[in-house]
């Protein structure tokens, strides 16, 4: 009998064994970590005490002897699946605190924290000895982990490729969400929020809604993220990852009936999730914590977790605020095209002098040097010119793969005497690169592209990545093309430019290691209410602060101050279109919506008829020492102050979902011993985002840190507020 509860003992604690907690170091969050029966790995999560991420799962799927058969695709699929989801004991654990403050390049605080406990676990696949460790670690605003895989005991093992991943993430309850449509080649989906429960209701519809040239969803209930997420009881949880390098993009599948989220690579063409070789490691898998909106968009989390700069020089990266040939290419006032006299064009061959030009060729010398005056005169750094490169005739949908040589202008567009002109100025020009994602003939032309920059003082990129992935097969999301995003930040590097990547993956924070990556789509965003008849609407962009500018900021396009398109196209279809936001909507953008880089995106004749909008936009800083958000919820509303880089002058940008609201702030951001003068830009009484865009107030009155306002913003309106110090 006893030799019989020894046995029972045993094995219980088997079972049991290695539990691991890690406290963050204000003591709120707890996260466990487990080796469940079979020596499966589990980790969960708890809040104050509150359960925010139940027990789940870690682990994989490899392809066993993949690399063999690569390139057969009858023979890969068949090849044995070897699991990395249990069979696991635990060699050892290690922990560690970390504290430091860290000084980004640019960014929405000069200062950072980086304050974290660790807990390291050392585990060992017992069947083919295999090691993989789990890193955790856990702040007070949330916690990452990821899978690192060191040195292996064998070459067979070192190599190795990943079917999936299957990292769960068990919520408590049936949340509120704030998603869109998982896949693996846009994220240019508008905002939906819906339980948890209705998603697989709604996908069809938000997954139509779309204007994309490539679409590729997964499943029925399958989200992108960064997912927010909103409990019944008062937690706002976000999903994401950062520093996503070698391996491919995570989306979640969600199993409704459990509400259980499950990772989901993007796979390459031949349907494989990762290429790795160990040492190695997997992005970190992020998840943040909080009891109110406000501090979720203040977590520094996704930041945090990459790594430092690695770049000796950042004398050269400045923060931009620009204005382009670009709206009136969406208002189809102007085209990207020269002429329409090829049928098909042969870089290097057909010769643009012997045609003729279309009338409304956007990149002229004329029309940019028009652009270039009113930067000059306004203030703006540089002007963005789309449409000077030979090759727009046939840059779409051919499937083609010398596509752009990214050096050779159109005839009409003197790349040497613009840029003169400009630098007289004290303007700069910003250099346009759509790849049509033929990414084999950008690779090839890169170096040459770069130096040609140099050689005409750009210092700054517009890439595009519009179409489906060339290699055929690839995803945007892919690991494929993961690396060759980073690939063109780090070369751009090498040349002193800054690049502003659209259509490429959404940020995962490396722009703390990277700060020439200023800026990045991935959304969205203006351009859409001109191109869909769905346009945008008001909620969207309540949500994006929460969801995908957690991993960096946006290049969103705002400032639109003509919201009506009837009298500014020809085209029938555009001009039943409008902005579906007021004026004062858009001038609040550029508070809430964060990025180094802002383009005043509305024709320069539009600004000139809105002098006082205008102004607001001129003020406003595009670089920060402060940041503090004053109200927020997603899907309703957002309300944001920031202090400008230097400066005791400080901005404040509201906005709203389609519902009128008062929202009431305090001014005790600013300095206690100090006066201020405040502009107000308000929507007026009469304003709606869909019957009376254009209707705004301006008032001035002076405030202190004892002062608080009372905010009515319209149905799709906003507030914007400039607040300078008093002499």
């Amino acid at each position: 009998m006893k030799k019989l509860v020894l046995t029972l003992f045993a094995m219980f604690v088997a079972l049991t064994v290695m539990a691991e907690q890690l406290t963050s170091p204000d003591g709120n969050l707890v996260m466990t970590f487990r080796l469940a029966e079979g020596g499966k790995p589990t980790y969960s999560l708890t809040y104050k005490g509150k359960e925010v991420v139940k027990p789940s799962a870690l682990g994989f799927e490899f392809v066993d002897n993949a690399y063999r058969t690569y390139g057969h695709y009858d023979q890969v699929v068949s090849r044995p699946v070897y699991s990395m989801r249990e069979g696991f004991s635990q060699k050892g654990s290690e922990t560690a605190t970390f504290d430091e403050t860290w000084t980004p390049v640019w960014g929405e605080n000069s200062k950072i924290r980086n304050h974290y406990n660790e807990l390291l676990v050392k585990l060992c696949r017992d069947e083919r000895g295999f090691l993989l460790n789990i890193r955790f670690r856990l702040y007070n605003d949330g916690l990452g982990f990821r899978y690192e895989f060191p040195a292996q005991a064998t070459k067979k093992l070192a190599y190795f490729v990943i079917k999936e991943e299957y990292t769960e993430f068990a919520m408590a309850g049936d949340h509120m969400a704030y998603w869109i449509p998982g896949c693996y080649a846009t994220q240019e989906y508008q905002y939906e929020a819906s339980r948890m429960s209705e998603i697989r209701q709604r996908m069809p519809e938000v997954s139509r809604n779309v204007g994309t040239a490539s679409i590729c969803t997964f499943s029925p209930t399958g989200v992108q993220t960064s997912l927010q997420l909103r409990s019944d009881d008062g937690l706002y949880i976000n999903i994401h990852e950062a520093a996503l390098v070698n391996y491919s993009c995570m989306h979640l599948d969600l199993n409704d009936k459990t509400n259980v989220f499950t990772s989901h690579l993007t796979p390459d063409a031949l349907g494989y999730k990762g290429w790795l070789q160990a040492p190695c490691h997997s992005p970190w898998r992020t998840i943040e914590v909080a009891d109110s909106a406000c501090r979720i968009l203040e977590s520094n989390l996704v930041l945090n977790l990459n790594e430092p700069c690695a770049l000796e020089d950042t004398s050269w990266i400045k923060p931009v605020k620009y204005i382009g040939v670009w709206w009136e290419l969406m208002l189809g006032k102007s085209r990207w095209y020269y002429t329409k006299d090829f049928k098909g064009v042969k870089l290097g061959e057909d010769d643009y002098t012997k045609v003729k030009a279309v009338p409304n060729h956007g990149a002229n010398n004329e029309n940019v040097r028009r652009y270039i005056d009113f930067a000059a005169k306004h203030g703006f750094d540089q002007v963005l010119v789309e449409g000077w490169n030979i090759g727009w005739e046939d840059w779409f949908g051919c499937k083609k793969e010398d596509v752009f040589d990214f050096q050779t202008p159109y005839p009409d567009f003197d790349v040497k005497a613009l840029n003169e002109y400009a630098h007289s100025k004290g303007v700069r020009l910003m250099m346009h690169h759509e790849t049509s994602s033929s990414i084999r003939n950008y690779e090839r032309y890169m170096e040459a592209a770069y130096s040609f920059m140099n050689k005409y003082g750009y210092t700054s990129v517009k890439s595009g990545y519009v179409g489906d992935i060339q290699p055929l097969g690839e995803h945007h999301f892919g690991q494929f093309m993961v690396n060759h995003y980073l690939y063109a930040v780090k070369e751009a590097a090498k040349h002193k430019i800054m690049v502003n990547a659209h259509e490429a993956i959404r940020p995962t924070g490396l722009c703390r290691t990277y700060p020439n990556l200023i800026g990045n789509e991935a959304c969205r965003g203006t351009e859409y209410y001109t191109n869909a008849d769905s346009g945008i609407k008001p909620h969207h962009a309540t949500i994006m602060p929460f969801t995908r500018l957690n991993g960096g900021p946006v290049d969103y396009t705002p400032g639109i101050v003509n919201c009506k398109f009837a009298e500014q196209t020809k085209s029938a279809k555009k001009a039943k279109r409008c902005v579906m936001a007021t004026i004062c909507n858009q001038l609040a953008l550029y508070v809430t919506m964060y990025s180094p880089l802002q383009m005043a995106a509305d024709l320069p004749e539009n600004y000139e008829k809105q002098p006082q909008a205008f102004q607001f936009i001129k003020d406003v800083a595009v670089d920060w020492d402060e940041s503090h958000y004053l109200a927020a919820e997603p899907g309703d509303y957002i309300v944001a102050a920031r202090k400008a880089k230097g400066k005791n002058e400080w901005f404040v940008g509201g906005i709203s979902d389609e519902n009128a609201r008062e929202i009431p702030i305090s001014l005790d951001f600013l300095d206690k011993d100090k006066r201020y003068e405040a502009t107000i830009y308000a929507d007026g009484k009469d304003a709606h985002y869909m019957d009376n865009p254009h209707s705004y107030t301006v008032t001035t009155q002076k405030v202190t840190a004892k002062t608080k306002l009372k905010l009515r913003l319209a149905a799709g309106g906003g507030v914007a507020i400039s607040i300078k110090e008093r002499e």
